[in-house]
């Protein structure tokens, strides 16, 4: 057999292209982030009328963030296989049939169906994560913060559709949520048809068949590891603490309409800063602001520390989307700053790889460690991870690391 021959095109820096790319990825984004927050809404609720034990009704939640990490490798194995349009429109099938399985499974009351609609839901989540990356395959150097930000921003509009998706659809069709997991599945059918515009130009296929350096090569690239390590630790930790904050608002005697409000104003901090953070990065370089968002995440662990009164929780989960959304574009735009055009698919799904298999364990074990340990202890262990994070980050800007090639 012979090796791939040199034929086909590089993806050239098109900034006209990448902003087309990133408004409809940014479009998709709010669609497909409208499946996270209907499965996180209804799950629990499901759960605890599906599960033949209480202690389970949160496992669909759990699931759905395993079905995330699991697709990350194959996703990118699809990218390089079939394109990256079409391995995303492949992801967007798997959202229809998560929502036609959880549809099924509330109307045979089957919990075993409703965890694999829930496991669907996660392989769907792990190919609108990547979107962040596809806007960036024909950006300039300059532009990719912006087209990883502008994505970002969709998840504004994601976190008002989901919840207004359940609230008109919960009662349309008996039994409660039938019609809102059908409602899902057509959201989720627009999104692979606003994808069909997507324009991503294959990348060059070398005569290196193996599609350029190993991931050995990565893990030793100081760069790569930072980028890595601080999107780890501040996606790991938001979870941990986002996942905990609505069971320990309750437990600390505030309603639950409280709690929901705060997870509310969390995701919007999440998202909306992402409208100026690819901006800040320009002007103050990945690094600082991979640092600003590491302390915004500390800080809010402090003030979790400080006390449990409503505005202690809100200003902390407030703090804490903010911390997110500037460490993790930052850490994004590193990465596409690491790999070549052929390595890119390989890479940007090892990257996830481990950034949603940490968030995953944080996931599991957040409701014990809160349980076992109280609210302070979920505070107390996110120290350790953005310290060392934050410490990485610092070494990376004194040492004056070059990109690589």
């Amino acid at each position: 057999m012979t090796a791939v021959a040199e034929t086909s095109f590089a993806p050239a820096i098109d900034d006209r292209l990448a902003r087309r790319n990133a408004l409809i990825l940014a479009v998709t984004q709010a669609l497909a982030g409208a499946n996270n927050t209907v499965i996180v809404s209804t799950g629990g609720i499901v759960g605890a009328v599906l599960a033949p034990d209480p202690g389970l009704a949160t496992l669909p939640i759990s699931v759905m963030v395993l079905g995330m990490w699991a697709g990350t490798l194959p996703l990118g194995v699809l990218c390089r296989a079939i394109g990256r349009r079409f391995a995303l429109q492949v992801g967007s099938g798997f959202g229809v049939l998560c929502g036609l399985v959880a549809c099924a499974a509330v109307l045979k009351g089957s919990f075993a169906l409703f965890i694999l609609g829930a496991f669907c839901a996660g392989l769907y989540a792990a190919a609108h994560q990547s979107y962040r990356f596809a806007a960036t395959d024909t950006a300039s150097e300059s532009f990719r913060p912006n087209a990883v930000a502008w994505v970002l921003a969709g998840g504004v509009f994601a976190g008002v559709l989901g919840p207004q998706l359940v609230i008109a659809s919960k009662d349309v069709w008996p039994p409660l949520f039938a019609a809102t997991f059908l409602a899902q599945a057509a959201v989720a059918a627009i999104a692979a048809l606003v994808l069909a515009f997507l324009r991503i130009p294959r990348p060059v296929a070398h005569r290196d068949i193996s599609g350029g350096r190993s991931l050995a090569e990565f893990v030793r690239m100081p760069r790569f590891v930072v980028a890595v390590a601080c999107g780890v630790a501040s996606f790991a930790m938001m979870n941990l603490v986002m996942t905990s904050a609505p069971v320990a608002m309750v437990g600390c005697g505030h309603s639950v309409t409280d709690a929901t409000l705060g997870i509310q104003w969390h995701v919007l901090a999440m998202y909306a800063p992402s409208f100026f953070t690819g901006a800040l990065i320009l002007r103050f370089g990945l690094e600082r602001i991979m640092l600003t968002g590491l302390v915004f995440v500390a800080v809010s662990a402090v003030i979790g520390l400080a006390g449990v009164s409503v505005a202690h929780f809100w200003s902390a989960l407030v703090l804490l989307g903010i911390g997110w959304n500037f460490a993790f574009v930052a850490a994004t735009t590193m990465v596409t700053q690491c790999h070549r055009a052929e390595e890119r698919n390989k890479v940007q799904a090892f990257n996830d790889f481990l950034i949603f298999g940490a968030m995953a364990i944080a996931s599991f074990s957040s409701g014990q460690l809160l349980a076992v340990f109280g609210w302070s202890a979920v505070n107390i262990v996110v120290f350790p991870f953005i310290l060392s994070a934050g410490a990485l980050a610092i070494w990376l800007l004194l040492r004056g690391q070059p990109r690589p090639a």
